[in-house]
């Protein structure tokens, strides 16, 4: 039995909105296909002030912790928040996936040639 990960969302400077936390709980439940013994995960999701040239950006901050290693992304940003949820958790999928197979001993580690 899969079991859920636990999460935590923060919506800083923008409104509690129930179909952004859906999105990012959708996100992380599909998480668990890549480890399944995710200890955390907390989203952050910040609506900045506005820039001189462009309209708001939405950063998407996720800190994951599984057994032996923090993981984080933190450079998704978008005009529209769910692109910037989606590259978040883009990042933050490839990170899970890399770290796995590192502890599987998938990864071929390089060794120096004798000289």
């Amino acid at each position: 039995m899969i079991m859920p990960v636990p999460l935590q969302i923060t919506l800083k400077d923008m409104p509690q909105s129930e179909a952004v936390e859906s999105r990012i709980r959708e996100k992380a439940e599909k998480l668990n296909r890549f480890h399944e013994r995710i200890i955390s995960c907390r989203v952050v999701v910040e609506s900045p002030q506005r820039h001189q040239h462009q309209g708001k950006l939405y950063s998407v901050h996720i800190d994951l912790s599984v057994p032996g290693a923090e993981l984080v992304a933190n450079r998704a940003q978008d005009e529209d928040v769910y692109v910037a949820i989606r590259d978040a958790f883009g990042a933050i999928t490839r990170q899970l996936e890399d770290f796995t197979r590192r502890q599987r001993g998938d990864v071929k580690t390089h060794t120096a040639p004798d000289a």
